[in-house]
């Protein structure tokens, strides 16, 4: 029995070093020196303090900022701690009471828009962390900005253009906007002597 356990035992050990211990220190390593800023969670540091994530959105409901995705994770929205979506199918009563609610504080936050709203801006993304909007929700969203920051909407569609990311080797997906940074140039726009 000793003759088989014996065996056992060292390539238990040694396989929970290779996989539990080696490779993990090898991948974080490899991560930390190719890919720094992807491997401390993609932060956007302002005046050297952490104020969000690329990679997670934020809940903006102000008329001067662009407001992203709802999100539908638990205990508050763009919980990275829950990510999910609500799993409520399209003829869910609640799904549809919500992107009421959400059509509704959108066009009472612009009334004069008459245009369709897209339909990413009152339905959850599947991970409820969606940080990106379409260039569709951004020009939805554009004149009320500007509006509420008294700038023109070209200086908007300015600073909308210079944060839209383009498609993976230009075919790869369509362009996106990031709205955390989006929304950071527009506060520093704002902050260089421009009304807010």
């Amino acid at each position: 029995m000793n003759k088989t356990i014996r065996p056992l035992l060292v390539v238990f050990a040694a396989l929970t070093l290779v996989t539990g211990v080696a490779y993990p220190l090898v991948v974080t390593a490899v991560g930390q020196a190719a890919f720094p800023h992807q491997a401390h969670g993609s932060l956007i540091v302002r005046d050297g303090k952490p104020v969000g994530s690329a990679l997670i959105g934020q809940n903006f409901s102000d008329p001067g900022h662009f407001w992203g995705r709802p999100s539908a994770t638990a205990d508050f929205p763009n919980n990275a701690a829950a990510s999910g979506g609500s799993n409520q199918g399209p003829l869910n009563p609640a799904l549809i009471d919500a992107a009421k609610g959400r059509l509704e504080a959108l066009r009472a936050a612009d009334p004069t828009n008459t245009a369709q709203v897209p339909v990413e801006l009152v339905t959850a993304s599947a991970s409820g962390l969606d940080p990106h909007i379409s260039l569709a929700a951004a020009q939805y969203q554009l004149a009320r900005v500007a509006a509420a920051r008294k700038l023109t909407p070209e200086t908007v569609q300015a600073l909308v253009a210079q944060h839209t990311e383009r498609p993976l080797l230009g075919v790869l997906g369509e362009p996106v906007v990031n709205v955390l940074q989006l929304n950071l140039a527009l506060d520093a726009h704002s902050a260089n002597g421009k009304p807010y």
